[in-house]
């Protein structure tokens, strides 16, 4: 619980470069809607951070004194989602509208229907509601704790926030101990805030998230898979990887990776690594696709490489066939950390294969990879790591990357010199026995 109140700055409309013309128009709707039924509407949060900033945002999420019922009463188009937080949103076809009731301090409440906490003080259920007030003061950053007001259109900011923002402060609201137990989720938050926003965290914030990073043990593995995303797939994915080994949360969130930097930091597996986030930073920054898979698939193809050199020892199993075993191995421990959907792990999957068919080059095979649903991702990780590796790697990339891109008489030539195809030896025929 936050004791001391924040200190409150309001900035009318004079005062302040947000206009509603650089908001959604379906979130002006909703805050007009809500205000004209008798209902407080503020738009708020990282959508008035960034109008602030002159920056686009990506979300307008919207908080009101109206309950998530009466939310629902008001639009035809709602729909109420979550347990723990209980929010409205307001569909208009693809773009979804998140309205929050503001929400009150969860010990004010004795009944475990609207709020409960753990032993270890993380929060299970928190659907007590209040006002503006209590609602900053339950916000994690000063720079988040921002209204916009639709009523007269002024900016109502607590804490500090708007100095923090000038400043390039990152400072969390209260005892940022407690409220690292209340979510520990919110240490990944600092991490994405501060690397997006190019802020510093303060020191009373950055102390406790090494110590504390432990805590995310105890998040869902489907909630650590958004959070996964958000900081691998949002522009700033390489900043994020080094900031997360600094404060011990990389391990929180890829176990089986972060036991191959433990004392190798100038290793091939971190140099991987900081090459696979640069890369999907570049893509992002010229509106390429990226998808979670590769990412994954990239991160853990070094685990996988190591345990399968053990199945070898330990099971005495072909490459091949420790290769399978470990690719299931790997991918099951890495799931208990973050649940990554099946849809991803398929595609993961296939380029995990791809790397051990890809130096298949001869007869009819590379014209068949060619044709690989997944030949080319399987193919942009043959890149990454025959720039990290080195040697037979880089070689067999390099022959990749020509073949692609010449004749198909010069890939005939390629393919040929390669040599036929060695024949799989089969066991003779056994003579059927004569009568006697």
């Amino acid at each position: 619980m936050i004791n001391k109140r924040l200190a409150v700055e309001v900035l009318s409309r004079d005062q302040h470069n947000i206009s509603r013309s650089n908001m959604s128009v379906n979130a002006v709707k909703v805050l007009h809607r809500l205000n004209r039924a008798g209902y407080q509407a503020y738009l708020v949060g990282g959508g008035v951070r960034d109008l602030l900033l002159d920056q686009e945002p990506k979300d307008f999420d919207i908080a009101t004194d109206a309950t998530p019922e009466q939310i629902k009463d008001l639009f035809r188009n709602c729909r109420l989602i979550g347990r723990r937080f209980r929010l409205a949103h307001i569909l208009f076809g693809r773009e979804v509208i998140e309205v929050a009731t503001l929400r009150g301090h969860h010990q004010e409440t004795d009944t475990e229907k609207l709020a409960k906490q753990s032993d270890g003080g993380m929060l299970l259920r928190d659907n007590v509601y209040g006002t503006i007030d209590e609602d900053a003061e339950r916000r994690d950053f000063t720079v988040n704790a921002l209204y916009y007001n639709v009523a007269d259109y002024s900016i109502i900011a607590y804490g500090g926030g708007i100095d923090d923002l000038e400043a390039g402060i990152l400072r969390m609201i209260g005892d940022p101990e407690t409220r690292y137990k209340e979510d520990p989720v919110r240490m990944l938050r600092a991490i994405r805030f501060a690397t997006k926003l190019d802020m510093i965290m303060s020191p009373e914030t950055e102390k406790p998230i090494k110590t504390m990073a432990p805590l995310l043990s105890s998040i869902p593995a489907p909630r650590l898979f958004e959070e996964y995303q958000k900081l691998f797939l949002s522009g700033k994915a390489l900043a994020n990887y080094h900031m997360l080994n600094e404060y011990n949360l990389f391990q929180q969130l890829f176990p089986v990776c972060a036991d191959l930097l433990e004392n190798n930091m100038q290793g091939k597996e971190s140099a991987l690594y900081q090459l696979v986030c640069k890369n999907t930073d570049l893509r992002l920054a010229n509106d390429q696709r990226v998808t979670p898979a590769f990412i994954i698939a990239a991160f853990l193809w070094n685990p996988i490489e190591a345990r399968a050199q053990a199945v070898m020892v330990e099971a005495e199993l072909s490459y091949y066939d420790a290769m399978m075993v470990a690719m299931n191995d790997i991918c099951d421990q890495q799931c208990r950390s973050i649940a990554i959907p099946k849809r991803f792990t398929s595609m993961a999957r296939d380029v995990w294969h791809l790397q051990l068919r890809l130096p298949r080059r001869s007869g009819a095979k590379a014209f068949k990879l060619l044709t690989h649903p997944k030949f080319r991702a399987g193919y942009d990780l043959l890149l990454l790591r025959g720039e990290i590796e080195g040697g037979e790697v880089e070689e067999l990339a390099q022959w990749w990357t020509t073949f692609q891109h010449t004749t198909e008489t010069i890939q005939r030539d390629m393919v040929r010199k390669l040599g036929a195809p060695k024949k799989r030896r089969r066991a003779p025929k056994k003579k059927p026995r004569t009568p006697e």
